[in-house]
């Protein structure tokens, strides 16, 4: 009921520190001015360290939904579950707090902000020293899914999810009278050829073995029936799951986009800026996640992702570290809980949140009596 935006998560923040002092945890500290990383020591800390991952922001919706815990915060909503996996690593917080006399290892709880927007709140934590004293042997999140029933979840090893880069584009020409486009240089019909030059980035330059996404979402030509502009204005994404096309496709698209536009009279300032990695999910630490997860909820409850070209910045942590991301349904179609993320009618069956808790607790119990091979 109380979202906040990136990296504003200071009401979010105080919440989960004041839970963790409730549930008896005292070694915990502040990362990335909102984050908070906690640790629980069982016997012998040194052992063997986990560490589990949750996103805390929210995003600038207005909330449709009319239920009792809508948002109280207007223009802000939690429409991609981020407070679903706060909630759920609260609660695995207790249960392995009352069981850490059970298990050997250390388990790292990293409540991170920032995930939905630049540069992404897990790498200013990994720059802050997430991922050091101590050093994770494994790192785990989950995430939301409504296009998966509630109480099952699904798994995909290997590699996962795109990369994300925003790029911003100006095109500069002469406006004039619609009536006389001689006169002008037409930054919109220069425009036009250009968005549509630009997918043959993709359709003509990427292998077909790798998958790529060139999207203009937003354009701006702010002239009128009969007035051309003297600029249109650009906003897009390119997405992909290979570093070295990725790169390759950046020098591309500006040569391509500088020397289309220039040839029509035109000029160009095309920006690039740089987004979150793809994200890998390492094979045999998804392996065993997703072993633990049948012996948790059945295999009846197992399902097979696919890649999917969205981001997430959990890809920093698997840049970095043996990662696993693993997506958890929260669809209740009988209840019309059926929306996706980043959508005003975005809700959740909360029973997710038994599966969510319980689960997450298992596998870190699981991981831990598995010897450190390093």
């Amino acid at each position: 009921m109380n979202p906040e935006l990136s990296f504003q998560e200071f009401n979010t923040q105080k919440f989960v520190e004041d839970k963790l002092k409730e549930y008896g945890i005292t070694n915990m500290h502040r990362l990335a001015n909102t984050g908070v990383v906690a640790l629980i020591e069982g016997k012998n800390p040194g052992k063997k360290v986990v560490a589990l991952r949750a996103d805390m922001d929210a995003l600038p919706i207005i909330e449709t939904n009319n239920l009792d815990y809508k948002s109280q915060n207007s223009g802000v909503m939690h429409a991609c579950g981020h407070d679903v996996h706060t909630s759920s690593l609260l609660c695995v917080v207790r249960v392995l707090n009352e069981l850490k006399n059970d298990f050997e290892g250390t388990v790292k709880f990293i409540f991170q902000p920032g995930e939905e927007k630049l540069p992404g709140g897990a790498s200013m934590m990994i720059k802050e020293g997430v991922l050091e004293n101590p050093k994770p042997n494994s790192v785990i999140g989950q995430h939301v899914m409504p296009q998966i029933k509630a109480g099952k979840v699904g798994f995909r090893k290997g590699l996962y999810m795109a990369s994300t880069d925003e790029i911003y584009v100006k095109v500069k020409g002469k406006g004039g009278h619609g009536a006389m486009p001689h006169l002008t240089i037409d930054p919109v019909l220069i425009t036009s050829h250009m968005i549509v030059a630009l997918q043959q980035i993709v359709s003509r330059n990427a292998k077909p073995s790798v998958p790529s996404v060139l999207t203009f979402g937003k354009v701006i030509a702010n002239g009128a029936t009969n007035v051309i502009p003297d600029e249109v204005y650009l906003e897009g994404t390119f997405r992909t799951l290979n570093e070295e096309w990725r790169a390759e496709a950046h020098v591309r698209m500006k040569k391509m986009a500088e020397g289309l536009v220039e040839s029509m009279g035109g000029k160009v300032e095309f920006n690039i800026v740089k987004g979150y990695p793809f994200l890998v999910n390492e094979e045999e630490l998804t392996d065993r996640a997703r072993k633990f997860a049948t012996e948790y909820v059945g295999s009846e409850n197992i399902e097979d992702l696919e890649i999917w070209m969205a981001a997430e910045d959990f890809a920093f942590y698997s840049q970095q570290a043996s990662a696993c991301f693993y997506r958890l349904g929260v669809r209740n179609e009988e209840r019309g809980i059926t929306s996706s993320v980043h959508t005003s009618t975005f809700d959740i069956d909360e029973t997710a949140l038994e599966t969510g808790v319980g689960l997450m607790a298992y596998m870190a119990m699981r991981e831990l009596l598995i010897e450190n091979k390093t």
